[in-house]
């Protein structure tokens, strides 16, 4: 497997020096690596349409390739400001991506990968053409250094975009040292079933991308109550949204949307539509990591997501930390006849024995649905 260390340094040795991205779990050990070693050269950033803009921003006052990270499920995310300002046809702006695939094909056949991996990693390559980004693709056993000498020379010398695909089991894996601090917080998955009982069933859950919809799913498992909660398998940043849409049409009922810090703080704007609805509870749980993808920081240190909750609209806003707070806030979210948000600070990382939804996406929507319908 290709050490991270090595790879950071030909990437230096062919003059690119600024990284920026979204993580993803195909080269997580990279983006913990990256974080750790390059300081102010590099920036998790908190979309990937905003990544390309700090790529942007680097080359007008360098001259220089930025790197661009991102798993291929971030291409929809980059794609106007890829088209509509970097684009040779506008202030053409050489870009080095480096992208995760996801749903990777090989030989004609796709490897097994979760279900909103599975279009988008058939039509990866697809879209790589049709922005005419030159492309090459690295496995563990990959002359990586030659690939990117070869994509480095292309793109300074056409000012383009390139990339470099990345298939399963590529990078070393390292373990993320910083996921065992603060052990008096509660993990997500307990302040979750504290949620769980505190909540009643009637109401309909919209529940964010990656482990903490895991955990719910363990949780209503655990209690054979599946059919109230919808599960956002994909699309990173939207659970609020979908479950504003869904509050929009159910007004004389409370809908709960539990998002991560992560996730919140890629679309925060959406904020501003969800705080217009008396009937929503918006849940946002901050372990600030990208917990799904390694455990990477990001750039919410400094934010207080309850406080901008609060300047969003939302006529209740709290922040809670601990079993006993979280129960106190959740009764008050119930009881009020106005919107809820509650920011809760929990404990980084997730257990390994997590399980996987086992029936077709399809069949947990039909069972959402339905249980909507027996609402009325």
């Amino acid at each position: 497997m290709i050490k991270s260390i090595e790879f950071i340094a030909s990437l230096k040795k062919n003059k690119i020096s600024f990284f920026t991205g979204i993580p993803d779990s195909l080269f997580a050990s990279l983006c913990n690596t990256l974080q750790t070693t390059e300081g102010k050269n590099h920036i998790l950033s908190t979309n990937e349409g905003s990544s390309v803009g700090l790529a942007v921003g680097h080359h007008l006052g360098t001259g220089k390739i930025p790197l661009v990270y991102l798993q291929n499920s971030g291409l929809g995310n980059l794609l106007n400001p890829l088209v509509s300002l970097a684009d040779k046809r506008v202030f053409n702006i050489p870009i080095f991506f480096l992208i995760g695939w996801r749903g990777e094909m090989q030989n004609g056949k796709q490897i097994k990968d979760e279900p909103q991996h599975v279009t988008q990693g058939i039509i990866t390559l697809k879209l790589l053409q049709i922005l005419n980004i030159k492309y090459k693709i690295i496995d563990s056993n990959s002359n990586y250094k030659n690939s990117i000498k070869q994509l480095c020379q292309h793109a300074k010398k056409n000012k383009s975009f390139v990339a470099l695909l990345i298939r399963k089991n590529t990078f070393e894996k390292i373990i993320n040292k910083d996921l065992n601090i603060n052990n008096k917080l509660l993990t997500r998955e307990q302040a979750l079933e504290n949620i769980y009982h505190n909540v009643p069933s009637t109401i309909p859950k919209v529940s964010t991308t990656g482990m903490l919809s895991r955990e719910l799913y363990e949780i209503n498992k655990k209690f054979k109550t599946q059919k109230n909660t919808f599960m956002c398998v994909g699309g990173m940043g939207h659970a609020i949204s979908i479950a504003t849409g869904l509050a929009l049409n159910k007004k004389k009922d409370k809908v709960l949307c539990l998002d991560g810090d992560g996730a919140a703080l890629m679309h925060l704007g959406a904020m501003a539509n969800s705080a217009k609805l008396n009937n929503i509870i918006h849940i946002v749980f901050n372990n600030f990591a990208h917990d799904s993808v390694g455990g990477q920081k990001p750039p919410t240190e400094n934010i207080s997501f309850y406080k901008i909750a609060k300047e969003m609209g939302y006529k209740s806003s709290y922040k809670a930390e601990g079993s006993k707070e979280i129960t106190s806030k959740i009764k008050l979210a119930i009881k009020n006849k106005k919107n809820t948000f509650i920011e809760i600070i929990c404990k980084k990382g997730h257990r390994e024995n997590l399980s996987r939804p086992t029936k077709n996406v399809l069949y947990y929507k039909k069972l959402f649905m339905n249980f909507l319908i027996k609402k009325k």
